[in-house]
């Protein structure tokens, strides 16, 4: 199906990309692009044409592919390849080159993979997937001079003392006070529960930043239980401390896995309180056996919500769903505008083509901190950055109703 400009196509769904219609040369007129293969790890620039020099930009990926964090990290990574194989349909003078190296989730791993990227070329990395193999690897691009971009690494260790280092997710505390404001301005849950992993920086960083805000805000947390790592199975003292102490809202800022079996649990015990999560949530309902009508009520707070009616969102997931069978969660969708930012970015740079990796990166830096910048993607409008490598834009609240989710 053809469309007139890629700006138009955009406009139809509410979000508007007049950059990549700018970085466009085939009179602007481009085809939906093919859906993703599954099994694609790396994409090769589009051929020369149209009369100018292609700058094929290399943009090196971090993440899980195997290993307990896998979920993750694939869907970074397919969402990543998604917009890569977009922007290269588009023919234009800036193309992407793509390589997506498994960290297992593991610290040594990570920084194993950077260098292999480093040996390919990389110039730009995207990544990490997680907290822990980030921060590693974010010191190690801080210290040689590489643009870094992360779908999903939330700490605020990730960015801390690095200028080269971004998030494209909401950070930890973020999230945290985000959560609390939104349950004091609603007022749902007169008495709060709070169930974490205190052996996992995300799952603490967003708890603390909670609590702290409650506190402040008068939000009555009459419980805090934790458990030590996501390989937990029975969370029945935790649920049972909840009980007890009356919290008719239990907020859970955890990874899908652990919270399924909360859920499960909390069943078991004929225990329903509105149960409210992150980010990290997200996934839970695709989950291969799991009984969607525990979730029924769920609340949690993403960027994206698969289920959107804009135009942009439906192509993305109808090309998610044919290339993988499955829906895409929040994480694909942050690895998809990833490459969105990554690629109008370097629209906008002079000289790009002249650029070793030490210039391209504080040029983007430049632009990413200068506050004209900002991307319109499918996890966020107007999204800029700020100094602090932290990502400016609007947390969603979504809630599961008959197995989808109905944005709040």
């Amino acid at each position: 199906m053809k469309k007139k400009t890629l700006a138009a196509m955009l406009m139809a769904g509410a979000m508007c990309f007049g950059l990549l219609a700018g970085c466009s040369s085939n009179g602007g007129q481009t085809s939906n692009p093919p859906a993703s293969d599954a099994g694609t790890q790396e994409s090769q620039p589009a051929n020369q044409g149209g009369g100018f020099d292609v700058v094929t930009i290399k943009v090196g990926g971090i993440g899980p592919i195997t290993g307990d964090l896998a979920q993750y990290g694939t869907a970074t990574q397919w969402g990543a390849q998604i917009a890569v194989d977009e922007i290269n349909a588009l023919n234009g003078p800036i193309r992407l080159e793509y390589d997506f190296q498994d960290d297992t989730g593991v610290t040594d791993t990570a920084v194993s993979a950077y260098n292999k990227l480093k040996d390919w070329g990389a110039q730009v990395i995207y990544g990490c997937t997680t907290t822990a193999p980030c921060v590693a690897v974010a010191a190690e691009t801080f210290a040689d001079r590489y643009f870094q971009l992360t779908p999903s690494a939330s700490s605020p260790d990730v960015t801390s003392g690095k200028d080269n280092a971004f998030q494209m997710c909401f950070t930890d505390p973020g999230q945290g006070t985000a959560a609390a404001e939104y349950l004091k301005s609603t007022g749902l849950g007169s008495k709060i529960g709070v169930i974490y992993n205190n052996g996992d920086a995300y799952s603490t960083g967003i708890a603390d930043a909670f609590i702290a805000k409650a506190k402040e805000i008068g939000l009555d947390v009459v419980a805090t239980q934790t458990y030590p790592d996501d390989k937990t199975t029975d969370y029945t003292v935790q649920l049972t401390a909840c009980k007890d102490a009356g919290a008719d809202l239990v907020f859970l800022p955890i990874y899908y896995t652990p919270a399924s079996l909360i859920l499960a649990q909390a069943k078991q015990m004929d225990y329903a309180p509105t149960f409210f999560g992150g980010d990290g949530m997200d996934g839970m309902l695709d989950m291969d056996g799991f009984n969607k009508s525990l979730a029924e009520g769920l609340l949690l707070m993403t960027p994206f919500n698969a289920a959107g009616t804009d135009e942009r969102t439906k192509t993305f997931v109808e090309t998610y769903q044919a290339a993988h069978n499955i829906l895409p969660n929040q994480f694909a969708a942050d690895g998809y505008d990833c490459m969105y930012a990554i690629y109008e970015a370097c629209c906008q740079l002079d000289g790009i083509a002249d650029m070793d990796h030490e210039q391209l990166c504080d040029a983007l830096i430049t632009l990413f901190t200068g506050g004209d910048f900002s991307v319109d993607g499918l996890t966020g409008t107007s999204m800029k950055w700020l100094e602090s490598g932290e990502v400016s834009k609007a947390p969603v609240v979504v809630k599961v109703v008959d197995g989808v989710y109905v944005t709040q």
